[in-house]
């Protein structure tokens, strides 16, 4: 009787992209981009507060101490996050999102529970997207396919 030979496979290959970027250009921006963020996102809140008047001296200061607030804890996030279960990874950048983005929406001139339920539905939007994908790039064990 004949038995087929096993066949020979390739050694198991992930279809990770080249990183093209060395390990100081990687070090750089893990703390420009939140910091050019948080100066957007600073800007944004000093002109969303200024409602188009003129800018004042606490205007600015609202703006600067926004975009300082918004980096660090980016960077917090971003350096905590990878350690816990997907779930609360997922929930940690949700509850940033949507309190960033209520935050940014009351300075508008909207009412407070109309920024708390744009905060809210941003936030649960957020955590839809961010658990998917957490959860279909990890395995069982929490640790990320590439």
């Amino acid at each position: 009787m004949a038995h087929a030979a096993p066949a020979v496979r390739a050694p198991y290959r992930t279809s990770r992209t080249p990183d093209v970027f060395s390990e100081r250009t990687h070090r750089i921006a893990s703390w420009t981009v939140p910091v050019v963020l948080g100066l957007i996102y600073g800007y944004w809140v000093a002109a969303n507060n200024r409602s188009g008047g003129p800018i004042t001296g606490w205007n600015v200061l609202l703006g600067f101490v926004s975009a300082i607030v918004f980096a660090a804890l980016w960077m917090g996030i971003h350096a905590l996050a990878p350690h816990v279960m997907r779930e609360l990874h997922a929930l940690m950048w949700a509850a940033f999102a949507g309190c960033a983005f209520g935050f940014l929406f009351s300075e508008t001139g909207a009412s407070i529970q109309r920024s708390a339920a744009m905060g809210l539905a941003i936030g649960a939007s957020t955590f839809g997207v961010l658990f998917y994908r957490y959860y279909t790039h990890e395995d069982a064990a929490g640790h990320r396919i590439r």
